[in-house]
């Protein structure tokens, strides 16, 4: 797939046109380029019907070689014709994503779903969402491949709109089973949260990319069980610099955020705390009607522990929701590492997680890969769209040449 990419963004001209036959060669090479885009379009639709056996996590080395993964690349030559848009999965202020599967396709691939997320440039411009969508396509395309982040197989564009194609996780988010269950038990809290360790310590540790909206309903499950994150729309690449966007969701949102003192990846491991505390009691510590309530609570960073919580969960939130960042665990020395040595994660393989050998402790029944019943019904795109001018285009088109 990337090969024939690379072939198209540098389509081979020849240099030795003499004026005279110009417009006669010209309209020749114009049918010879389709021809070769058709081709290399055909080739990379053929690619994505072979995404199944093609799927499976990357080592951290080879997630690092973009010139040498097929995932997160840029097409030049795919486009929204084709593929058949099944069902709305999710909306959100500018974005739709469907599930998709490709048009046409031979007998026995039909089974061979995507979830595809479309957003609109006008929308995208008015929000004034440029630089967070900019930074979420090259965050996943840099990530592609990781066994707990959602792979971006691909993205794309059109005159009016950008196109991620990303793996479908049919078990839908975490937030659904967390409610159904009131609370999960010890076990499943620790399987999730050695999941969210590893995509932590990629993050941060090899990339320097702070994700700054970790919550439940940001976490997928898989159809084996796993968890994948999603949403990568606050996600930035910060590395040892600080930032002072104010994002993120109150109750998971770091002091530091808050205070806008300015913060790093440090605000990924306050919101962990978080996410393990609600895993284990069912709702977050932090919590009230009136959001500057609880960000009163969260700059105070008292926590209070219910009596049956174990010692070991007690401490390791304790660690993480630390009002001081320097001594935040997964901040201090030794980073995600001393998050993976800490007792409460004493009985986690950590090579055997990261390598999808455990099993998940929820499995999602399903009727087959396209099934979405773990998914809500959302209403209808309105059919009035604000067009995207040549005048938007001249302008912003240069933005999003990474698609």
């Amino acid at each position: 797939m990337a090969t024939a990419m690379k072939k198209l963004l540098h389509p081979h001209r020849s240099r030795e046109e003499n004026r005279s036959g110009h417009d006669s060669h010209s309209s020749g090479h114009e049918r010879q380029d389709s021809a070769a885009m058709e081709r290399a379009r055909e080739e990379e639709k053929q690619n994505l019907m072979q995404w199944e056996e093609q799927k499976q996590p990357l080592e951290p080395g080879q997630i690092d070689d973009a010139n040498h993964k097929t995932v997160g690349q840029s097409s030049s030559v795919l486009r929204q014709q084709d593929f058949e848009l099944i069902k709305t999965l999710g909306t959100g202020t500018f974005a739709r994503v469907w599930l998709v599967r490709l048009k046409n396709v031979n007998h026995g691939n039909e089974n061979v779903v995507f979830a595809l997320k479309i957003l609109r440039k006008t929308d995208v411009i008015r929000l004034k969402q440029v630089e967070h969508v900019r930074n979420e396509r090259n965050v996943l395309a840099a990530v592609a491949g990781h066994p707990f982040i959602t792979t971006l197989v691909a993205s794309f564009q059109d005159h009016d709109s950008l196109y991620m194609l990303l793996d479908y996780c049919p078990g839908g988010e975490v937030f659904s089973y967390l409610r159904r269950a009131r609370r999960f038990n010890e076990p499943t809290s620790q399987f999730y949260a050695a999941e969210i360790v590893l995509i932590l310590e990629f993050l941060h540790e090899r990339e320097g990319v702070a994700y700054r909206d970790l919550k439940p309903e940001n976490i997928l499950i898989d159809a084996e069980g796993h968890l994948k994150l999603v949403d990568f729309g606050f996600a930035k690449k910060v590395e040892n610099r600080e930032t002072y966007t104010l994002c993120g969701t109150p109750e998971y949102l770091a002091p530091e955020v808050i205070r806008n003192t300015g913060h790093g990846t440090a605000v990924d491991w306050w919101a962990f705390g978080i996410l393990v505390y609600e895993f284990l009691v069912g709702q977050p510590p932090f919590w009230d009607q009136n959001p500057m309530k609880i960000y009163e609570q969260i700059v105070e960073g008292r926590v209070r522990f219910p009596s049956a919580m174990s010692s070991d969960a007690r401490d390791l939130i304790s660690g993480l929701c630390t009002v001081d960042t320097s001594k935040r665990l997964g901040n201090i020395q030794g980073g995600a590492g001393a998050v993976k040595a800490h007792p409460w994660f004493r009985n986690i393989d950590w090579d055997a997680m990261y390598h999808r050998k455990v099993n998940g402790p929820i499995v999602p029944h399903l009727r087959g890969p396209a099934d979405t019943r773990n998914f809500d019904e959302y209403e209808p795109e309105s059919a009035e769209r604000e067009p995207y001018t040549q005048e938007m285009s001249n302008k912003w088109d240069e933005y999003f040449k990474d698609f």
